[in-house]
């Protein structure tokens, strides 16, 4: 098989998405950069360049003649330069120097222009390659062997942040330059969703098996190397090895905090211990702390993060379809109190979010539904496409078809960040960020009453909070009946909780109210009900009083 054949059998198999065309080869020397280069370049029809030769012509010098004049330092920003001059969004398979990438602005010109690929080799078949091969001023002075273990030490790590690797040995140039195309054409990169708060931007990261590139995504953004990994005990042994082997490849330093699962951990007893140990590891001002875990560990890892030495970094990393629509975008964290769920928390907003949709392929139904109702309630509240989206893709998603799933995240994160945006702190008297509650005072008072034991998921009290909101809405007049009928027969058909029949006994509306009362959204001893004018036409209210409000439950199937 040629490269050509190669790349079009990998096309006829792939069709998604084109081949990059700005391909950016990394490595140590010896790795066959421009080799392989000038074979991938032909087999994908793009001009080939060189780096060091263009560095040679704009400077009338060897490399080596610039080392000796002007110092390795120099020959840098030289090669910064000149990097940056010829990414200029043309078509084309650049080789770098050895040392290139290890510049930051020269990574980051790479990363915004280009698409990385480290050719990673074994030492040994690199000492064979440069052993009597003059010109390389890093083997000027010193043993080979010992100044590639010294290249690899220190570059290797950094070399792991580009978009691919591909292990290359001592096999053809051609199957080198198959398995390149193979890996380019295989390649799927995250979908990035930018969350442009103007104190503090950060980026949500969504694809299938984003988890196996966390190092290579969170280098670039935390400034120390350093990180605490706080997950649960029913987590741990499924994604805890998988993010520190990812973490390690780009030169991390970590330790893991195991705590139990479930929402009794979002505790002052859990948070208190939490802190302890974090502490007892000497963290600092710059280490971040990352939850791995569903809603209860990026709740209680982010108040940890938001407190200790008065605010470390911070990177969500849920596992759950709950948490990534919800709790790991905008930055709320807290804990648990004997008078409710939430009311002792802090805003603080994460360095990234990495969203790895592969993780839910180990979610129940039961769980993927509960996630679901809060892509619902986002269409609920203001994107009437989403909603209509839903209609059309819910069965799909529910099922776990990843790329639904990936779009359904995608939807719902970028609605409510948009919402964020407007009112981070959720501090406007009207609309604002407190639309995002919409079936939750309900829902709260619902989990509250189940005391957040696993029979009533989170997700599923606001499945049925979603129906008490639009039923109030239509008894008091605010929107018409057919807004009721379209969420009950969207919740209905895939069989998500709708009624406080579908629980399994009747509750007190008076239990309900007095949990209501308790509520954050509580304003001048008024609750703030967030009801609905239509579908995609959310707003908020104080113009229901608690004692409307039972009666209202009461009509629902509540007893009195």
């Amino acid at each position: 098989m040629t490269p050509k054949d190669a790349v079009a059998g990998q096309a006829d198999r792939r069709k998604p998405a084109p081949l990059p065309r700005v391909i950016v080869l990394i490595g140590l020397m010896g790795a066959g950069k421009t080799t392989i280069g000038r074979r991938l370049a032909h087999a994908l029809d793009l001009p080939f360049i060189d780096a060091d030769q263009e560095i040679e012509r704009a400077a009338g010098c060897s490399v080596s003649e610039i080392f000796d004049r002007h110092g390795e330092a120099a020959f840098r920003e030289g090669e910064r330069r000149v990097i940056q001059r010829l990414l200029d969004g043309r078509p084309m398979v650049l080789a770098t120097g050895g040392g290139a990438f290890m510049n930051p602005q020269t990574r980051q010109i790479i990363r915004e222009n280009g698409h990385s690929v480290w050719l990673r080799c074994p030492l040994n078949i690199l000492r064979k390659r440069l052993e009597g091969r003059p010109g390389r001023p890093l083997l000027a002075d010193g043993n080979i062997s010992e100044v590639l273990e010294t290249l690899r030490k220190t570059r290797h790590h950094i070399y792991a942040e580009a978009d691919i690797i591909v292990d290359c040995g001592d096999e053809t140039v051609r199957s080198a330059v198959e398995r390149v195309v193979t890996a380019l054409s295989s390649h799927n990169p995250p979908a990035r969703l930018p969350i442009a708060l103007p104190d503090h931007p950060y980026d949500i990261v969504i694809g299938s098996d984003v988890l196996d590139r966390a190092g290579a995504l969170l280098a670039p953004i935390l400034q120390q190397r350093r990180a605490v990994i706080v997950t649960d005990a029913r987590v741990a042994p499924l994604y805890l090895s998988r993010l520190e082997a990812s973490l390690h490849e780009v030169g991390f330093e970590t330790h893991a905090e195991i705590i139990p699962g479930g929402e009794e951990s979002k505790s002052f007893t859990q948070y208190a211990q939490l802190c302890e140990n974090v502490l007892t590891h000497g963290v600092e001002r710059r280490t971040a702390v990352i939850g791995l875990g569903g809603g209860v560990v990026g709740d209680l890892s982010g108040f940890v993060a938001a407190t200790l030495l008065r605010g470390v970094p911070f990177v969500q990393i849920p596992t759950t379809l709950l948490a990534q629509v919800d709790s790991s975008v905008g930055g709320k964290t807290g804990i648990n109190t004997a008078r409710g769920k939430n009311l002792v928390g802090a805003f603080h907003q994460p360095s990234a979010v990495l969203t790895d949709t592969s993780t839910l392929r180990t979610l129940p139904r039961r769980e993927r539904v509960a996630g679901y109702a809060e892509i619902v309630k986002a269409g609920l509240i203001g994107d009437r496409d989403l909603f209509t989206w839903c209609e059309a893709n819910g069965a799909a998603l529910l099922e776990g078809d990843e790329k639904t799933i990936q779009e359904g995240v995608r939807r719902a994160c970028a609605f409510k960040a948009s919402v964020v945006l407007e009112d981070e702190r959720e501090i406007s008297p009207h609309n604002g960020r407190a639309l995002l509650n919409l079936g939750h005072s309900f829902g709260h008072a619902l989990e509250a009453e189940f005391h957040y034991d696993g029979r009533l998921l989170h997700g599923e009290a606001v499945s049925i909070g979603l129906h008490l909101a639009a039923s109030l809405s239509v008894r008091k007049n605010y929107c018409d009946a057919s807004v009721l009928t379209r969420v009950d027969h969207h919740l209905k058909a895939h069989g998500m909780p709708c009624t406080l029949s579908n629980l399994s006994h009747r509750l007190s509306a008076a239990r309900l109210i007095t949990h209501m009362a308790r509520d954050k959204k509580m304003v001048d001893r008024r609750i703030m009900l967030i009801l609905l004018h239509d579908i995609g036409e959310a707003f908020t209210t104080k113009d229901v009083d608690l004692d409307e409000v039972k009666q209202f439950l009461i009509s629902e199937g509540c007893d009195n």
